[in-house]
């Protein structure tokens, strides 16, 4: 019995049809996964994303300010409030931050994001980030470098302890104030900082945080009790 010939064009069959999509199968393979897959093995190194991508704002005993942006940074107690960041000791900021042992912790929107990567990859002593960004220098109340008035929240930090790791050296602080943009305030007074289009950074790419999963506790919360209806 003769085989039947594949729809489509000679060309198409051979290439896989004109309209293979290799991302798009990618993308629904893996939502689509309900069960482990082979894992590859790498050798040793940091992939925990996303993380924070952050603009830190410094300045040196002289006055020169600078903004350095960071993405090895985090909260590393509550009580009392202490945050960290990673700097590698080559960066022009380095030098700043051991001398003056202030930061600020500048939250960065989407709308910050080529500001964001802009501080990354220029040098603060070819530049003057502030002005090329056109960020708003604002002042701090408890230490002495500015902070940018476009972040909806500015987190002050002195330094407590330095750990020379590595590539990195770690700079762990003191939270010492926080400042929060009001027009993320709503009628109850309650912070609405999911409002404010916050960005990550993951796997060298700036994203933006995405729809909502759930808040904290949901997955125990217990549902609200039904009210009894008698039968009639």
């Amino acid at each position: 019995m003769a085989q039947k010939r594949a729809a489509g064009k000679p060309e198409e069959r051979r290439r896989g049809g004109a309209r293979q999509n290799p991302e798009g199968q990618l993308k629904k393979r893996v939502e689509t996964r309900n069960t482990p897959g082979p894992r590859a093995q790498w050798k040793p190194g940091n992939m925990i994303y996303p993380v924070p991508a952050v603009l830190v704002t410094v300045a040196d005993c002289e006055g020169n300010s600078n903004i350095i942006t960071i993405a090895w940074t985090g909260t590393i107690c509550t009580n009392p409030p202490m945050a960290y960041i990673s700097v590698r000791p080559e960066r022009y900021s380095y030098h700043m931050l051991r001398e003056s042992g202030e930061f600020v912790i500048n939250l960065a929107t989407e709308s910050m994001a080529y500001a964001t990567d802009y501080c990354g990859v220029r040098s603060g002593k070819d530049v003057d980030k502030f002005k090329e960004m056109k960020l708003t220098c604002v002042e701090a109340s408890q230490v002495n470098c500015g902070m940018i008035g476009e972040s909806p929240v500015n987190i002050e930090c002195k330094v407590v302890k330095t750990e020379k790791l590595g590539s990195h050296h770690m700079f762990l602080a003191e939270v010492v104030a926080v400042h929060a943009d009001e027009a993320y305030m709503d009628k109850n007074n309650k912070f609405q900082l999911n409002q404010s289009n916050l960005m990550v950074y993951s796997h060298g790419e700036y994203l933006g945080l995405g729809k909502k999963l759930g808040t904290f506790g949901y997955s125990v919360k217990k549902g609200k009790k039904r009210a009894k209806t008698r039968n009639r």
